[in-house]
């Protein structure tokens, strides 16, 4: 016998369109939540969205939304290995002092071993850091010779030993110096310079310095004798600062071309201590701009002195990776000039507008936070700025 027929009461063409018209509700259910889960705003782990931890908002960012999510993520799962080798009491693992010039390098020594991101596993690193500090071997007299030998030793001796150089020539390991000479004393490294990323305080494009590849360290003097400037406009009657020696040919010619102008305050040697007391620092809250020209290497503590006493950096010097370039966006606080502009200083200076101006001094203000230290360390400060940008470089690893 033939299988049994639909009952009469229900033709076939009805459960057809019964069957349809469900399809047809589940499409709309599923387009109307896929609508909603695009409208909410992405939620962060509760700990970086805590209301009392600042995030940056202000024109002073490339893309700050991008920036504070990707900081999040960087928080949440960045993992760094420090090869245990070296003795401390010599050149390896600890900073010889965080103060004076060279302070980003031992601040960077002391704050990597008390973050988050220090990890003891190697197999959970995304990066490697040679614990070497140039900064030490300097203080403890070393010539540049021998330098580059303990250097070359050591780094060849950490190849030897593990296997992780190896899986990326090196590409996921880095080393940080702030000393000038620091930066040739990898020189008996070629491969190091070539694939490694070095975080430096001397970022000049015309010395082996790959921008894509490598770090600029900030070069902060700290302590800072006098607290922060800021949202003080009305107080900053100067209209240009510079005072430092002649080591460098843009600060001879700076020197010589406005040395005795009445409204630029420039001098050829650092204002004398017998003068009065911080009488150099003082001079920054006064000022609207202070020059930065380069000295005896493109780099100077005197844009993060600008930066921290509240007065705009004018950059004057050619071939300049700015620290947190790919970060900050520095024409938003800061001048940047090339050293043939020098002539033309003042008119460029008297062309900004005050309502630029202000613009500027609120961004710089803003920005300030970056480019501090703290031990430990604290969120946005200088050495999770550092650590942000190597967060960024390690994507670009593939092994």
């Amino acid at each position: 016998m033939a299988g049994k027929s639909p009952p009469a009461n229900i033709p076939a063409f009805s459960i057809q369109r019964l069957l349809l018209a469900l399809a047809f509700l589940t499409l709309i259910t599923f387009t109307f939540l896929s609508l909603r889960s695009l409208r909410s705003s992405p939620q962060l782990p509760s700990r970086f969205a805590d209301p009392s931890t600042p995030l940056p908002l202000s024109l002073a960012y490339h893309s700050p939304e991008v920036f504070k999510l990707n900081y999040a993520e960087m928080e949440k799962r960045f993992k760094v290995f420090i090869y245990p080798d070296g003795d401390p009491s010599t050149f390896y693992q600890t900073p010889r002092k965080m103060t004076g010039k060279y302070a980003s390098e031992g601040y960077f020594f002391q704050n990597i071993r008390e973050s988050r991101f220090r990890t003891e596993d190697p197999d959970e690193a995304h990066l490697f850091f040679i614990p070497i500090s140039c900064h030490k071997m300097r203080g403890k007299g070393t010539s540049y010779e021998n330098m580059t030998i303990i250097v070359q030793d050591y780094v060849e001796g950490l190849i030897k030993k593990y296997p992780y150089w190896n899986r990326t020539l090196g590409a996921d390991h880095f080393v940080v110096t702030c000393h000038d000479v620091g930066v040739r004393a990898f020189e008996g490294l070629p491969f190091l310079i070539k694939n490694s990323i070095r975080v430096v305080c001397s970022p000049s494009y015309d010395v082996g310095y790959i921008p894509h590849k490598d770090v600029a360290l900030p070069q902060v003097l700290q302590p800072f004798p006098l607290p922060a400037g800021g949202n003080d406009i009305e107080n900053r009657t100067i209209l240009g600062f510079w005072a430092g020696h002649r080591n460098s040919k843009i600060r001879v010619i700076l020197a010589r071309v406005w040395e005795n102008d009445t409204e630029l305050a420039i001098s050829n040697n650092r204002i004398n201590r017998a003068i009065g007391e911080l009488v150099y620092q003082k001079q920054f809250y006064r000022t609207k701009f202070c020059i930065c020209p380069g000295g005896s290497q493109v780099n100077s503590a005197r844009i993060s002195d600008s930066i921290h006493y509240g007065c705009i950096p004018v950059i004057l010097s050619n071939y300049y990776d700015l620290p947190f370039n790919d970060i900050l966006d520095w024409k938003k606080f800061s001048v940047i000039l090339k050293e043939s502009d020098v002539y033309n200083l003042k008119s460029i200076l008297k062309s900004i507008l005050n309502e630029e101006f202000i613009t500027l001094h609120n961004n710089l203000v803003e920005v300030q936070k970056h480019f501090e230290w703290h031990s430990p360390p604290i969120s946005y400060d200088a050495f999770h700025m550092v650590m942000y940008e190597l967060w960024l470089r390690h994507n670009l690893i593939k092994y």
